[in-house]
């Protein structure tokens, strides 16, 4: 089984191919934008399954999905995503997606998805497609949306208090008020939705 994954995120990207490691896959292919990922299956002939992430550059919207599903010859294509809506979710599925991936899905069940779709299989967590959608109107105050960026930018709580002129306690306090404004998990989780969103 060869399988593409295309995501923007190195750290993610690097993560979701090492998930994937299995006896039965030959190959995990990464790239970084949608057309690479066009480009590599046009070299390499279709894949058994790709991964797009839902907003990495060249993608816009659904657009990039009808793309991947033409270019990888009918092939299995699926959508991820750290932060988008079971909305999203729900409008891939019928747009064509094999399936929808939340990156939070460990690997043992994100190795399970991956042959479920290869196989053929519709795959989208029940937990994830019966929720309730969250609200997109978070209100940050300017200093976490300062403090945001550092996060964006990588930063540790200790740079951003130098750049924001503030205590490291203070910059702990607004990343732990801000996290629970976005709904994030953690610093990781709230530098994608600031992304996905356009917070940051």
């Amino acid at each position: 089984m060869r399988i593409l994954v295309a995501d923007d995120h190195d750290l993610v990207r690097e993560t979701i191919a090492a998930f994937l490691i299995g006896e039965d896959i030959d190959e995990v292919r990464c790239v970084a934008t949608l057309d690479e990922a066009i480009t590599a299956t046009e070299e390499s002939g279709s894949f058994d399954l790709v991964l797009l992430d839902y907003h990495m550059p060249g993608m816009r919207g659904l657009e990039g999905l009808a793309r991947m599903k033409t270019v990888n010859a009918g092939q299995p294509v699926a959508i991820l995503s750290g932060t988008a809506s079971r909305d999203v979710a729900d409008t891939a599925l019928k747009a064509g997606a094999q399936g929808f991936i939340p990156k939070t899905l460990g690997a043992r069940s994100l190795l399970t998805a991956a042959r479920f779709m290869a196989a053929g299989e519709i795959f989208a967590p029940f937990d994830f497609m019966n929720q309730a959608d969250e609200c997109d109107g978070v209100s940050l105050s300017p200093r976490e949306r300062a403090v945001l960026r550092g996060i964006c930018e990588a930063k540790s709580n200790k740079e951003i208090a130098r750049d924001c002129d503030l205590q490291e306690v203070t910059v702990k306090l607004h990343v732990k008020t801000l996290s629970r404004k976005l709904g994030a998990r953690n610093r990781t989780h709230a530098a994608m939705i600031a992304r996905d969103r356009g917070l940051a």
